[in-house]
Order: structure tokens, then sequence, then C-alpha cells
């Protein structure tokens, strides 16, 4: 398996495209507006605790009030806020916890009004970006993420990712963290952890400490609202999360962003850096010499394709979404309907578990497979969609297939999201909008395919077309008709038609009869 990054850096963002064996899953955008991302610190003053939410509107910086919840207060609230007071006026400089006297945890089935009060200074970090009308979610409950390791202040509980399968190794990676964890800070070990030494974990865990030390003194000075930390930017967040031996490229179009990256991965693994790479070529950009726009052409939008003929329609409401799975005019070689059934709803489930990393879909997702009899075939539907579902970083839940035939599927979501229009203007029709062409060559080549390898096939076929489609269709090399015929042996006439309107095309037999 073979994964590469793709970093496409202009003025107002930064876009970073995942490729998996050359197809993309994952695509982020930064902005340079961007002031509240996730794992965002800022030293915040709370504006107005709500008694009925049991919540409080917290003054964050944002043009709307932060949302922070009871729950999301973290056990340890009191002895932060006495840290923050201590630090605040200079009466604390040792930053290490080791000889903090902590206090007593707060009562977690508590009021937010026995614990906080209005204008008070707290330390707050972003949890859930900005999402529509929503100001930032938040928590007190810190904690600042490393390659293998979390730390978090004011705990000394020591956990493991739930990925790492075998007990041996938890047990492993426990004894070794609590050689070198200090006191008065917590540590979450993550999944890439599995099979590290002690020192590779020390240096990480030092390097949190480093950070956590940086922080604490910039709370001397700093004002309320103020961002005290910054996660990294999203590019060395990406890798920091979805590194692993299995890259084999990073390629970049930016010199300061090729330098920051290769510095980063130098410094997690430094045997890997020979793999980052600085995209130079003026004439194509990056995203078109690595066909990542055309993948984003036929991804997103309301159709999503998949192969020989089978297609998802996927919609948006203000409470959910909703995945409708349509195996289209499919030939296959299965026996039956329900071989069919299981075929299409296979590659849908590997699809769908594709689309919502790609468009950073949250929420309730519910997903209409085609119905299939067989208790076994739902089990097996079940449990596939969950390996592919594996690799998600996002936290999600699914549920097995009901009498319906329906899944569902929650999955957090931390920020907006990705939403790219597919659509443009037809020429032909002011004012109303039509898919986008490399679309429809998609179309045209599904639909050649199907007249080529399906049982009654034509020996001789036209493509009838609009002058602008068959130009793009013929010119160059390897034309789009070089490489049909280098795929089907077979030389596919094009017949251009000024009648046609821009998108419409038909096939036809040597006899001039409408085929397709």
């Amino acid at each position: 398996m073979n994964r590469e990054l793709i970093v496409r850096s202009s003025s107002q963002s930064v876009d970073f495209a995942l490729l998996k064996d050359g197809k993309l899953t994952e695509l982020h955008k930064e902005e340079n507006s961007n002031d509240f991302s996730v794992g965002d610190i800022f030293l915040a003053k709370i504006r107005k605790p709500v008694t009925g939410l049991n919540a409080a509107f917290v003054n964050v910086g944002y043009e709307k009030d932060a949302f922070l919840h009871y729950h999301d207060l973290g056990p340890q609230l009191s002895s932060m806020l006495k840290f923050i007071k201590q630090v605040s006026t200079g009466k604390l400089n040792d930053y290490t916890l080791g000889n903090f006297p902590t206090e007593t945890d707060i009562d977690k089935n508590g009021v937010i009004t026995d614990v906080i009060k209005a204008n008070q200074s707290l330390l707050v970090q972003i949890v859930k970006e900005p999402i529509s009308t929503k100001g930032p979610r938040i928590s007190s409950e810190l904690s600042i993420a490393g390659r293998y390791l979390v730390m978090v202040p004011f705990s000394d509980r020591v956990s493991v990712s739930q990925k790492i399968a075998s007990k041996e190794e938890k047990d492993r990676l426990k004894r070794l963290v609590r050689s070198i964890k200090p006191k008065g800070f917590g540590v979450i070990i993550r999944t890439v952890a599995e099979g590290q030494k002690v020192a590779e974990l020390d240096k990480d865990l030092e390097n949190l400490l480093n950070k956590w030390t940086a922080m604490c003194k910039k709370l001397q000075r700093a004002q309320t609202p103020s961002k005290v930390f910054v996660e990294l930017n999203r590019a060395s967040s990406i890798l920091r999360d979805v590194f692993n031996d299995s890259f084999t490229g990073i390629h970049v179009d930016d010199d300061t962003l090729y330098n920051e990256i290769k510095d980063y991965v130098s410094e997690i693994a430094p045997e890997k850096e020979s793999i980052v790479k600085h995209y130079n070529n003026t004439n194509v950009p990056i995203f078109e010499k690595f066909g990542i726009e055309r993948q984003i052409k036929t991804s997103f939008g309301r159709t999503a394709a998949m192969s020989k003929g089978a297609y998802l329609i996927i919609e948006h409401t203000e409470a959910l979404h909703v995945i409708d799975v349509n195996s289209g005019n499919r030939s296959n070689k299965a026996k039956n309907q329900e071989d069919t059934a299981l075929e299409v709803n296979l590659l849908s489930a590997s699809e769908i578990a594709r689309q919502l990393r790609l468009r950073d879909m949250g929420g309730i997702i519910v997903v209409d497979f085609i119905d299939m009899v067989k208790p076994q075939h739902r089990k097996r539907l079940f449990e596939h969609l969950r390996d592919e579902m594996k690799d998600d970083r996002a936290k999600h839940k699914i549920l097995p297939p009901s009498k319906f035939g329906l899944i569902q599927i929650t999955r957090q979501r931390v920020r907006p999201e990705m939403n790219i229009k597919t659509t443009e203007e037809d020429p032909n029709n002011a004012g109303k909008e039509v898919e986008a062409p490399i679309v429809l060559i998609d179309k045209i080549t599904s639909d050649l395919e199907k007249l080529l390898k399906g049982p009654a096939k034509d020996n001789s076929i036209s493509l009838n077309i609009h002058p602008f489609i068959a130009a793009y269709i013929t010119k160059g090399f390897p034309s789009m008709r070089t490489k049909w015929f280098l795929e089907y042996k077979r030389w596919i006439k094009i017949q251009p038609r000024d009648a046609y309107t821009y998108l419409e095309y038909r096939f036809k037999n040597k006899d001039g009869k409408t085929i397709y």
C-alpha cells in the first residue's frame, strides 16, 4: 500500500490531499484566516453560566461565544483555576506540576454555577471549530498531542489506545510510560506508539513538556481572551496522525512549506526524510499532475459514481445525511439478484467509508443499501464496512443493518464539512447548471465499457458528440480515444455533431441506429 501527501499552497489557503494507492481518501483546507483550529488553547473569560443548560458561554475572541458544557470542564477544574491564578500573578514559576498541590476533583454530576462564575479566567481548548451559525465548542480538560503520546495536565492516569489489540503490548507500553511520566501529568498512549522503544517515547514526552512550559510562560502576560497555544499547522498535524512506513512520497509546491515539512519529518522519522520532495513544475499544477482535480470533480456532488455503473446518491438535510446505494444498469457475472446486491453493497461500503473521510461528513449518516435476504450477507456487509472505516481517525459508531436494510452511522464532526461545487453553468441554457465536463467523460467511458463488454457486443460503434467534447477526446497523445483502443482493442469512431448540445452524446452502430 502506497500513501502520498500532496500539498498545494496559495495566498489564501493550503490544500492537503492524502492519496492511498493513487486514490484520493482525504482532502483538507487550511485557511490562513482560521484562528480557531481544533487543539488551540485560549486563556478565555467566562461570560455567562446558564443553569438550565448546565453550561457556560465563554468569550474566546470569536464573534459568537464558545459553548462549554459542565461535562467538558474536566474533573481537575479546581486545580487548574488555582494554577492559572498563581501563574498569572507571578506566585508560581515552576510549571512542572511535580510540587503543585492539587485540589479535590469536582463532582461529575454537579451544577456549573457551583464551580465557575462570570468574568472568571479559564484555560480552554477548541474541540470543534465554528460551524455555520454556531461558535466553537470548547473543553477545559486540556490535552497536548505528540507523535506517540498525548499529555494531560493535572492528571496521573495512563491509558492506551483501544486500537492496540495485544494485551502484552498494552502492558509493556503502560510500564514504560509510568517509568518516565512526570508527576502531575496523565498520558494517553497513541496507536502509532505500538512497538516503539522507551527512548522514542521519552523524547516525545520531553517535547510535550517543553510545549507546556512555553504555554505557561505566556500566561504571565496574557490578556483575556488570547491564544496561548497553537496546534501544529495542518500539514504537520496530518503527518503526526497518519504518517507511517507505508508513506512513499510527500510532494509540496511551496518553498517555505517544503522546508517546514522536511524539518518535521526529519524529526519524527529521519529515515523517511528523502520522500519529501519539492514540486516546482510551473506548467502543470501539482493537483493536476497527481490526478487530484479530476478525482475532486468526480467524487463530490450529489452523485458519486463507482465502477461498472453503480453509484451513490448523497443527500444532506439539517438533521442528518442520507446515502442511497444504486446498482444502475450494472452488468456482471453474478448468478442471481442476491449475489448482485451483495457485490454492489460491498463495493458501496468501501466507497462510503472513503466519502465520509473525503467530505469529512459528521453527525448521523443513514445508508440505504440494496435489500438482501440472507442474514450471512447482511453480517458480511456490516463487517466489511467496519473494516473499511478502521483507518478513519474521527470517532465513529456503526450499527448493524436493520430489517429494512438501513445502516446507521454516527461520526464525530469537529470541522465544517468539505463541500466542493462540482456543477457548472450550462453553456446551452443560461441559468441552468450541469455536471462538470470531466464527469461527462467518465460517464461516456462507463457506457462504452458496458457496450463493449456486455452480452450483446457491437462490432462497429461511433460516438456522436458536440465538437468541443469530440476535440477533447481525439486530441493529444495519448488521446482519450487511444486509451480506449489500448483498453478495449476497438477503434471508436468520433463523429462531431454541431446540432448537439454541449453535454449531449449518442452511441450508434454501423447502420446509424442509436444503441445507447
